[in-house]
């Protein structure tokens, strides 16, 4: 139950800072942050663990520090990037 709370308290953390970095309007609440987020600390921690490693492995855990903030803001940031690219071909 603690790794699904700070699992949602860093993809809160790192999707609000993604949406505030990234250039352009995104649109979307909360959740929609949440879960870009959430994304993105998926992302952030499969590709962390591939750099510091050399292995992947999808599902890999960010910690809650410093790096796995940057990290998982990264992954943010390429999840909106996905998202908008998704949504804008579908419109």
């Amino acid at each position: 139950m603690a790794n699904i709370i700070a699992w949602l308290v860093l993809g809160l953390l790192a999707g609000a800072i993604a949406k505030a970095i990234y250039p352009g309007a995104q649109g979307g609440g909360i959740l929609s942050t949440m879960l870009l987020g959430i994304v993105g600390a998926f992302v952030g921690g499969s590709l962390y663990t591939l750099l510091t490693t050399g292995g992947f492995q999808i599902g890999a855990a960010v910690a809650f520090n410093v790096v796995g903030v940057i990290f998982a803001v990264l992954g943010a940031m390429v999840a909106i990037f996905l998202w908008g690219l998704m949504t804008r071909n579908a419109a």
